[in-house]
């Protein structure tokens, strides 16, 4: 560790040549003192937690607060400090108050009801092939596929119209963009929360069969419409964002792996489907900017003593990486038993929606290559623009052709 804070690194850290692992200064941290201080956008100085042991300790621990409003919270940026001082997620909640939030949800995202889903996602996915292929490559994999399959499962799933994703995504985009100053950020806030409470207004006089309905009717006397657009918000932006930017940025990599491209063409065994899904969101984490907490009293976490106040940033990017946790991490194996990653993050505020990331993934990885077997890139991979600056990793376009 540096001798003095004024030699602490700046997170986050620069990734080097290779587009698809951690910054070569995150696994330096990470071997030498895994448990380190950094130094933040606003001057800040919290732990970073880099060890996969580390970080699931401090996942699970409920001395570690993921409540934004605390004082010593370790913001991503000023943007996501403006915006979510002004309106918290129930990620950003601790128990009880988080726990209640999300039983209302669990329902909907157990396995048994998410695998009911699959004939649906895969119809969805099957209808975006077909229109793929009646067209002529080259083409943007990411807008005319990998976005809209988990906007069209999410917005189903909800009852959001499909016919307003431009302005959903619109907003969304700017709410995970590292460079939304905090009036963009609330402006875009506003208008998707906006947008959700007048779709409420309208589930409570018509309910669907859709989870908003479920909510507005159920929920009528504890919440106000404005908390459950909060909550819808939440679920529509990560429901899409995330597995739009997997879906992508998967099938760069796999296209950059033939021999294990290869193994998932054809009539792919679903267990291998299963672990290139599994193995896909370890070795890619696009969550790359940390889990976020702050001590609520002094803590020992590998030796360093993190006294109450401090903030902490758990790198599962890094944790994902571990030796200790992953023969030869920076090895792309989709044989690998990867299960036990922290992709989805750990503990008590572990992704909700993760059955559904998997069956959605499952579905295209075992789907897009057998039926477009001679897909390639369009252009060479320098020419690639990579999600440097937004908080979920990914790339902003992928031309490909077939």
């Amino acid at each position: 560790m540096p001798d003095t804070l004024s030699d602490v690194p700046a997170f986050p850290m620069k990734r080097g040549e290779c587009p698809f692992d951690p910054p070569p200064e995150l696994s330096r941290i990470q071997a030498e003192s895994p448990v380190s201080k950094v130094r933040l956008w606003d001057g800040s100085h919290p732990w970073l937690i880099t060890g996969y042991d580390d970080v699931r300790g401090v996942l699970a621990d409920r001395r570690f607060s993921a409540d934004v409003t605390r004082p010593g919270y370790p913001h991503v940026t000023a943007a996501s400090e403006a915006r979510r001082k002004r309106s918290r997620a129930f990620i950003s909640m601790d128990e009880p108050e988080h726990g209640t939030y999300r039983k209302m949800l669990t329902s909907t995202f157990m396995i048994k009801k998410v695998e009911s889903l699959r004939p649906r996602i895969q119809g969805i996915v099957d209808g975006l092939i077909d229109t793929l292929l009646d067209g002529t490559p080259p083409a943007d994999l990411v807008a005319d596929f990998a976005l809209p399959v988990p906007s069209l499962v999410i917005c189903e799933l909800l009852g959001v119209p499909y016919a307003d994703h431009g302005f959903f995504h619109k907003c969304s985009r700017t709410l995970v963009s590292s460079r939304s100053t905090p009036d963009e950020a609330i402006a875009a806030a506003d208008d998707l929360n906006a947008y959700l409470v007048d779709l409420l207004g309208h589930k409570a006089a018509e309910p669907a069969g859709d989870l908003l309905s479920r909510l507005v009717v159920e929920q009528a006397e504890a919440m106000t419409r404005e908390q459950l657009a909060d909550m819808a918000m939440l679920l529509l932006v990560a429901g899409h964002e995330t597995t739009a930017n997997m879906i992508a940025l998967g099938t760069l990599t796999l296209l950059r792996h033939p021999d294990q491209l290869a193994e998932l063409r054809g009539e792919p065994d679903p267990k291998l489907v299963a672990s290139a899904v599994e193995e896909l969101l370890r070795y890619l984490t696009i969550v790359h900017s940390g889990r976020r907490r702050v001590a609520t009293e002094d803590v020992e976490v590998g030796g360093r003593l993190i006294r109450a106040g401090e903030g902490v940033i758990v790198a599962t990017d890094a944790g994902n990486r571990d030796a200790s946790a992953f023969t030869d991490p920076d090895v792309l194996d989709i044989h690998r038993q990867a299960r036990h990653h922290v992709a989805f993050g750990y503990g008590v505020h572990q992704c909700l929606g993760q059955p559904l990331a998997r069956v959605e993934l499952q579905v295209v990885y075992g789907t897009l290559y057998r039926r477009v077997p001679t897909l390639r890139l369009a252009v060479p991979l320098e020419e690639i623009r990579f999600k440097h600056d937004m908080l979920v990793y990914g790339v902003h376009g992928l031309p490909v052709s077939w």
